[in-house]
């Protein structure tokens, strides 16, 4: 478990400020915002897959309950990246503690859900909430589609994400992600539907499959 190492200096951390009684400063899992295609191109796996059992197990060589995880057991659906690194997942492994960026998953989901995530050395799959980890029924059409191809077109794309305005483009090879400044969340339109995709002329944008909505980022759509 040598990839749960970052996982248990932050859980001693935790520790030594409740010690303190500093408990006001103590923070839970904190992720970067990041676009549904920025979490694929980052990821190392991205799989549909049911849940079919969990358990906990422990390292070893500790006993430190910051260094337990929990082993879902999972039946793979679809792989949509990482034909390179595994041909069949069994098992994904996630930390206990949802302060160290764990999830939780329901057996009882029957759709599955989309798991993205990192191997470690010894061939085993990490995943936590800084990845893309989502019901699979949560997924709009549009998400379903880019996992296919869509996405890892634009991995040599920069999805730039707009707080405040101006908020300008810094090079041909950028999307600029208006989410956070049109809806007020990190899940709205261009999250849901769109796709930032190097074009032929080397330029990126944003594509949309399907009718186009009534925004002002529409670069491409479906013909």
């Amino acid at each position: 478990f040598g990839a749960a190492e970052q996982s248990v200096r932050l859980g001693l951390w935790v520790l030594f400020l409740l010690g303190a009684g500093m408990e006001e400063v103590v923070e839970g899992c904190s992720c970067h915002p990041a676009h549904p295609q920025q979490l694929f191109c980052s990821a190392e796996i991205v799989i549909r897959a049911k849940i079919s059992g969990e358990k906990i197990v422990s390292p070893s060589n500790s006993s430190s309950p910051y260094m337990k995880m929990i082993q879902y057991e999972i039946k793979m659906i679809k792989m949509f990246k990482g034909f390179d690194k595994a041909k069949d997942i069994q098992y994904v492994y996630t930390p206990v503690f949802s302060s160290l960026c764990g999830v939780k998953l329901d057996s009882n989901n029957k759709a599955g859900y989309l798991l993205s995530g990192s191997m470690w050395s010894d061939g085993r799959i990490s995943i936590g909430q800084c990845d893309l980890v989502e019901s699979w029924d949560n997924l709009s059409l549009s998400q379903k589609k880019n996992l296919n191809y869509r996405y890892q077109m634009g991995c040599e794309c920069r999805i730039n994400t707009c707080y405040t305005v101006p908020c300008v483009s810094t090079g041909e090879n950028e999307c600029l992600w208006t989410d956070w400044l049109l809806d007020n969340s990190l899940n709205g339109e261009q999250a849901r539907q769109y796709a930032c995709i190097r074009r032929t002329d080397t330029t990126c944008s944003w594509y949309r499959g399907g009718p186009p909505p009534e925004k002002d980022f529409l670069d491409m759509t479906d013909p």
